[in-house]
């Protein structure tokens, strides 16, 4: 028996892989270090994971491979499906060529963080593949498919998924459902036999998308459990699954789900699916999402945790762009210590509500008539940025660009699909679309001193089809997307841009891979954000998550909060304001001015620091912080009442034991009977060691109120 051997480890993973009688390559350990092997004690890790012959089984044992193959008597879903008109459906994989960060490997080969490559060929169907997987220096794993036709006639593709085994303990699953304004929400199911399987099939990542799929050991949670979690990341169409054989071998897979006829292969053509990512956690979802942290903040443009605090005028003016009143809330932004300023929907075309206009990227003369000159160089002369919201792949029915040219709408034949929020969707696929697109966002970005481009995407891909057959194009839409965007980076370098998705409806590694931030939500109500931002941390820290304060009244749920509630929330994140200053009162400048404030002197703990999160026993309660090495800020939050008057003692994980900490509260009230405005409380100082084993005993909150605990480290 011919074997190829590889361990790579980093950050506390190994992961090995095998290649036996150049079958495709079986994950033989993916989980804790295994430390220094050589190739018997390999094989006897391969060897224990051999699954055992039951009865009425294959007399052989079942090869569980990356790809999954139901050739070798697997009863799971296979990672390829695809035929040529019902044949071909089950190839014959041998690998010939496997190498590590470019050199070919035989034998044994043991090294940390790399990238290995395994080519395989199915001559009885005539198909190449190739598998990319990666272990990166932050212990996350992601692998990438390609599949290549080298037959005369066409290969109809169906699915293409990879996965990653998981241990019998891993019995409960977590993973996220959601929707507009309730994005992140957590749900857990036990992992059953048979398949758990998310689909996104809203053409975009989505609000209600799996997001990250976890499975786990009984009762996991943030700090503890081994913890095994799926990303895909693409922001199209999707699939995170996982499943579990009668056997009691359970996997955990991804990959792009795709629409039928989407992907046809003629002769030479090449098919790559999305990275999917892996991540291992042995002290549970903080560990997970360590990782994932690690992998963003390595990226060339992460973002710095001198996040230049933002106004966006969204909820203070909507369509009314009147220069002078903007230019007003520009200066007092400014006065306040605003960094950014954002005008958002509304200048351009015929824009004045949201049934016209949208496709039409040119300023608007009877809005503008002299351009955006004098608010964008008033904005600079303040001192801000300037930023500028584009909805680059949507198009109004009434708009110059859809009178011109209908069949750039995306449709299936002989319809436009139902219209959302008054729009359809520009094929970007169209070489005359996207040049149409490109051509006249560049020209905006030319024409002023932009900083900043809020990009929205604020509809559902329905019926989306190609002119003028109507085939489904989606796969094609995302990638013109991800084309659009690389191409606009790449021409204007200076410009940062967000990924904004009908609030958090496009969050997703692969467009991280393009953006600086995202819109966490629609939903500014600190009530809501108290959720969404600990688990939107689940994937992305805190300096990619767009967290602002909006006015007292919460435009999209009525409900009112006190200024200490919503900024104690918000400055989790990258901080900014969506509020209309002239209608604050002079106290609550004051109070705003001084989180403003704060949040800079605390940025760069906020920003950089480690996510860290505690499982509360009352419902509605949230406990996290941020943790650097010379300080750590967190926040207890409680929504609801409960039918206990104490939350006990409160542990702060994360520090150093031998340290000793400065402890400042900062609230708006700590008891019902103080109902003025206290934002820092008497300090005292303890070991780390004691915060986390022994604690403090919590203060008393009233509902939706939040305190933040600052921990300076003073000694040791």
């Amino acid at each position: 028996m011919s074997r190829t051997r590889i361990l790579l480890s980093a950050d506390g993973v190994s992961l090995a892989l095998l290649v036996e009688d150049d079958r495709l390559p079986r994950v033989v350990h993916w989980g804790g270090d295994l430390g220094v092997l050589d190739a018997a004690a390999f094989d006897a890790v391969a060897d224990t994971g051999v699954p055992l012959i039951g009865g009425s089984q294959p007399d052989q044992p079942v090869h569980w491979g990356l790809l999954g193959e139901a050739r070798y008597g697997a009863s799971v879903r296979p990672g390829l499906i695809g035929s040529r008109a019902g044949r071909d459906w089950t190839p014959d994989w041998r690998v010939t060529r496997v190498s590590v960060d470019g050199a070919v490997v035989e034998g044994f080969t043991s090294a940390g963080p790399g990238a290995v490559q395994f080519e395989a060929e199915a001559a009885d169907a005539a198909l190449e593949l190739s598998l990319e997987v990666e272990l990166t220096a932050h212990g996350l794993v992601r692998a990438r498919a390609t599949v290549t036709n080298r037959g005369a006639d066409g290969y109809q593709l169906d699915e293409l998924t990879l996965s990653m085994p998981v241990p019998t303990s891993a019995t409960e699953l977590l993973d996220f459902a959601g929707r507009w304004g309730v994005e992140r929400f957590p749900q857990r199911t036990a992992f059953p036999v048979g398949q758990h399987r998310r689909e996104g099939r809203r053409g975009r990542t989505g609000a209600d998308a799996a997001y990250v799929l976890h499975a786990g050991s009984p009762g996991f949670g943030f700090r503890t459990g081994d913890v095994y979690a799926v990303h895909t990341a693409f922001s199209g169409n999707h699939i995170h699954q996982a499943e579990r054989d009668a056997t009691g071998f359970a996997t955990i897979s991804g990959g792009e789900l795709l629409l039928a006829g989407e992907v046809r292969l003629d002769h030479g053509a090449a098919y790559s699916g999305p990275w999917i990512y892996f991540s291992y956690g042995a002290d549970g979802l903080d560990a997970v999402a360590d990782r994932f942290h690690g992998f963003l903040r390595s990226l060339p443009h992460a973002p710095s945790a001198d996040r230049p605090v933002t106004l966006n005028v969204w909820e203070a003016v909507y369509f009314d762009h009147d220069q002078a009143r903007l230019i007003d809330l520009a200066e007092r932004a400014a006065a306040l210590g605003v960094e950014r300023y954002v005008l958002d929907d509304g200048w351009f075309g015929s824009r004045r509500d949201d049934s016209s206009g949208l496709g039409d990227w040119v300023v608007s003369a009877d809005m503008w008539p002299v351009g955006l000159s004098p608010l964008v160089d008033r904005v600079h002369d303040l001192g801000m940025q300037f930023g500028l919201w584009f909805e680059p792949e949507m198009i109004n029915e009434d708009s110059d660009v859809a009178r011109a040219h209908p069949e750039w709408i995306m449709q299936p034949a002989g319809r436009l699909p139902v219209r959302a929020r008054n729009q359809q969707v520009m094929n970007l696929a169209i070489e005359g679309a996207w040049q149409h697109v490109f051509s006249q966002i560049d020209a905006v970005l030319g024409d002023y001193r932009i900083d900043y481009v809020k990009w929205d995407h604020n509809r559902d891909l329905v019926d989306a089809g190609i002119a003028p057959d109507g085939r489904p194009g989606v796969h094609e839409q995302t990638l013109a997307f991800y084309r659009l965007l690389d191409a606009l980076r790449e021409r204007r370098p200076e410009v940062e841009f967000e990924s904004c998705s009908s609030g958090g409806a496009r969050v997703d590694l692969e467009v991280l891979t393009r953006t600086e931030r995202v819109w966490v939500s629609d939903v500014i109500d600190p009530a809501e954000r108290q959720r969404m931002l600990p688990w939107t941390g689940q994937l992305i820290p805190a300096e990619f998550q767009g967290s602002h304060i909006a006015s007292g009244r919460s435009h999209s749920t009525a409900r009112w909060h006190d200024l200490s509630f919503r900024a104690a929330t918000a400055v989790f994140g990258h901080l900014g304001i969506e509020w209309d200053l002239a209608q604050a009162t002079e106290d609550e400048l004051t109070e705003l001015a001084w989180w403003i404030d704060w949040y800079k002197a605390n940025r760069e703990v906020l920003l950089t620091g480690r996510q860290v999160r505690v499982d509360m026993s009352e419902p509605e309660t949230y406990f996290k912080g941020i943790v650097t090495p010379r300080k750590a800020i967190y926040s207890l939050s409680q929504l609801t009442a409960t039918a206990v008057g104490s939350l006990g003692q409160l542990r702060f994980p994360g520090l150093d034991p031998d340290a000793v900490y400065r402890l400042t509260a900062i609230d708006r009230q700590l008891t019902p009977a103080d109902a003025r405005p206290v934002w820092q409380r008497e300090a005292f100082e303890l070991t780390g060691r004691v915060l986390m084993t022994a604690g403090i005993r919590a203060p008393h909150l009233l509902p939706e109120t939040a305190v933040i605990f600052e921990l300076e480290r003073v000694k040791g």
